[in-house]
């Protein structure tokens, strides 16, 4: 069975995170966009870690569920949630599992179900080792939540404040991190968070490392998995040596609801198989590595076109200025109209520490879907923006019609589409699953802009190619 989870997500205790980041509000949204598997978030910070404690129940071994329904619906829905005794996670074509139980995967109204939870955090840390200043975000999974009561009290021992912040800004570097996570419990797992964007990040241009090694010590064998961000995408990590034996996963970094999954990490478990913390750390472990067939694995992962990321290209946001890799090799990095230095994107940053062409395809590597979020979509459709009301209210009527968001995206036919969407977002979504749209690269903490339609540039732009998999 196949089920989509996002790990890595943000309370409302973080900054810039919306006040409905709350458990219960992060489950019916989840629900709405078809994730059978979310992200705590946040536990480090006690009052959080409280709220954890009063809303979830352990279900299975390190997976946790709501201890009540989600009554009422998603702001400005009014789509049917799951009654007290259905939780779970519904497979990807919108279906249960055939060992469905009342007790175990169920699905309530037109496909609709209650998440599971994963105990997740993000730590940022800021330090200098060799005379160099560092800044690492790393994501830490824990299997149970007196596991982490434990990581805390650790965290606080090493003179860190739980209380600044959902994310808490530490001076520990990545591997004294490493060594406090995996000396409480090493079946914990600790993820490089959004590897390659400038700032905070493993491969970060201005704040990072230019390999797993140099950050993480006598620790790298235990970092199994890195995490592209949404700057990056699967194939530009390929041309990364090193990461040949670890996953390649993807989650939406959200601070508000309507931001859950953006980009996700679709895994796949034998049917005989229950979905609990070691199953997931399994799937992770054994990435490219000889596994047999019945093992849980990654299936692929559903990207944020890279260029939509706001660090994808090189520039500087204040002059407007962005540049290509390729210009910027010929052009260097000092801005042309204020004289700073550029910040140097993910893709510049990429080419430099490959050791592989920018064509290069791996065998034995798990896939990737690209893909525009709905609300995008609907704003283009309807000439408007995603946080306007007319946009939310359609999301809501296709989500309800068709069970999901993901089922709206991948598996609902476009003539399907046409009868309850009109025309017009059957062709939008059509365009998106062939990739024929046109995006204009993010730069310096600026998004990169979408566009389906709508000008001769995108119509003179080549179609990007995608893979496969439906």
């Amino acid at each position: 069975m196949e089920f989509i989870a996002d790990l890595h997500l943000h309370s409302r205790y973080s900054r810039a995170v919306s006040q409905q980041m709350v458990i219960p509000e992060i489950a019916k949204w989840a629900a709405e966009k078809g994730i059978g598997l979310v992200g705590t978030g946040d536990w480090t910070h006690p009052l959080w870690f409280r709220e954890l404690k009063e809303n979830l129940k352990e279900v299975r071994v390190g997976v946790y569920a709501l201890k009540s329904p989600t009554t009422g619906p998603v702001t400005g829905s009014s789509h049917p949630t799951a009654s007290p005794d259905f939780v779970g996670v519904q497979a990807l074509d919108g279906t249960p599992s055939a060992r469905t139980t009342r007790q175990d995967f169920s699905l309530a109204q037109k496909g609709r179900f209650t998440p599971f939870f994963l105990l997740s955090t993000e730590i940022s840390s800021i330090y200098t080792q060799d005379g160099k200043s560092h800044r690492i975000h790393n994501l830490v999974f824990a299997p149970s939540l007196e596991i982490v009561e434990k990581i805390n009290q650790e965290l606080r021992n090493h003179g860190v404040n739980l209380l600044s912040d959902g994310r808490p800004m530490t001076g520990l570097s990545s591997q004294q991190i490493c060594e406090i996570v995996f000396t409480v419990d090493k079946n914990c797992l600790v993820i490089p968070a959004h590897a390659w964007t400038p700032w905070y990040s493993l491969y970060g241009s201005n704040s990072g490392f230019d390999s797993l090694k140099e950050c993480f010590g006598e620790f790298t064998d235990q970092i199994f998995a890195i995490e592209t961000g949404l700057s990056s995408d699967p194939a530009m990590n390929w041309r990364i040596t090193e990461l040949d034996n670890r996953s390649i996963v993807s989650f939406s970094d959200a601070h508000s609801p309507q931001k859950l999954g953006r980009e996700t990490t679709v895994f796949e478990i034998p049917d005989d198989e229950k979905i609990d913390y070691q199953t997931i750390r399994r799937a992770l472990i054994q990435e490219n590595k000889e596994i047999s067939p019945n093992s849980p694995r990654i299936s692929y992962t559903i990207e944020f076109y890279p260029e939509e990321g706001k660090y994808h290209w090189t520039g500087h946001r204040n002059c407007n200025i962005k540049q290509s890799p390729e210009k910027t090799k010929s052009s260097g990095s000092i801005c042309p109209v204020c004289g700073r230095k550029l910040t140097i994107g993910v893709m510049h940053r990429v080419e430099d520490l490959a050791s592989r062409p920018e064509n290069f395809k791996p065998e034995n590597r798990p896939p990737y879907q690209m893909m525009v979020p709905l609300m995008e979509i609907l704003a283009e459709v309807k000439n408007s923006t995603t946080s306007s009301q007319s946009v939310e209210n359609e999301y809501h009527r296709l989500t309800e019609s068709f069970g999901s968001e993901f089922n709206v995206l991948l598996k609902t036919s476009i003539e399907e589409i046409a009868k309850i969407g009109g025309e017009r977002l059957a062709q939008a979504i059509d365009k998106v699953r062939k990739g024929d749209i046109f995006v204009d690269p993010g730069y310096d903490g600026v998004f990169g802009t979408v566009k389906i339609w709508s000008s001769d540039k995108i119509q003179n732009e080549p179609p990007k190619e995608q893979m496969q998999l439906f």
